[in-house]
């Protein structure tokens, strides 16, 4: 818990002073009722009583006011909201290997079908674009908050051969440049989401797509799709094709973001739906004084029965 105007907390000081004034006001009373001799007019002029029953009431009334000056300070709790806008580029290896059916029922499929759920699920605010690649990169969607597009993007995506991730990177990037580009307010933070199972095997290094993408402060959160004992049969030769793991780990810590695994549709769902969560909410501390000034007016509405019913007089 942190507060938002600490300063305030000072306040607390008085509480000590109010308890070693409330100690020496009952010193000073067990003094005057030894002076009075009388002690038979004394019970009729006042009564005993339990005297815990009066340090009870001192001290509900002292809690209340340590409640009250915390509230006064502005408590704060660390709360997830809603992100107000983003820009997100999902990037799709469209490589041959992606037709393997070590993950149902395909690899290319699962990825569609996780890829579409995980755009729908983004907040309404965040403009999405679609690049896919293979032996090079293409910006198949620009950046827009037409869900429906990216959608038909994401379905419309064709198998080619090779794999271009440093390639994919950088079209991402340039995707989002350009979108910020025309419009008139500060670029709002972008983040790109690659899957892919394979290498980098053409176009520019990883290393070097790495390098763009920190220098723009843009991370990529990247998945290795697939399972060890996927294979794909290319002109009637069988061919394992296990996920690049070590290559997508490395770009993603070298950017920032996250490195996931997907070995099954389940799996793939859940790693969306972490990144979604990841990408659609932050982290700020908010207020929180209303529950304890309801605990201080509780305690208030307590301590002030209290006193009443034992000793017909507020605090």
């Amino acid at each position: 818990m942190t507060f938002l105007s600490p300063e305030r907390l000072w306040w607390l000081l008085l509480i000590p002073v109010a308890v070693a004034a409330y100690l020496l006001s009952q010193r000073r009373r067990r003094r005057y009722a030894v002076r009075f001799t009388n002690l038979a007019l004394l019970a009729h002029v006042a009564p005993r009583r339990p005297g815990w029953r009066r340090h009870l009431i001192a001290t509900l009334f002292l809690a209340t006011m340590v409640v009250l000056l915390v509230g006064f300070a502005r408590p704060a709790r660390p709360t997830r909201v809603p992100r107000e806008r983003a820009t997100i580029i999902v990037a799709i290896d469209v490589s041959p290997s992606m037709n393997a059916t070590d993950v149902a029922p395909s690899r290319i499929q699962a990825a569609k079908t996780q890829a579409d759920e995980f755009v729908q699920s983004l907040p309404a605010r965040f403009n999405v674009g679609l690049v896919s690649f293979c032996g090079s990169a293409s910006a198949v969607i620009a950046p827009t908050l037409d869900r429906g597009a990216v959608e038909h993007g994401i379905n419309d995506l064709r198998l080619c051969r090779a794999t271009a991730i440093g390639e994919a990177v950088f079209t991402a990037l340039q995707s989002i440049r350009s979108f910020d580009a025309q419009g008139n307010q500060a670029p709002p933070p972008g983040h790109i989401v690659l899957m892919s199972d394979g290498d980098n095997t053409t176009g520019r290094s990883t290393a070097e797509a790495a390098a763009a993408a920190r220098a723009a402060k843009i991370p990529v959160s990247t998945i290795a799709f697939g399972t060890s004992y996927g294979t794909v049969t290319i002109d009637g030769q069988t061919i394992p094709v296990p996920p690049s793991k070590p290559t997508l780990r490395q770009l993603a810590d070298a950017t920032g973001g996250r490195a996931y695994e997907a070995a099954a549709g389940s799996q793939l769902s859940q790693v969306y739906r972490h990144i979604g969560s990841s990408l659609g909410y932050r982290t700020e501390p908010q207020e929180s004084t209303s529950g304890y000034f309801g605990t201080a007016l509780l305690l208030a509405l307590v301590t002030a029965s209290l006193s009443l019913a034992w000793f017909a007089r507020l605090p």
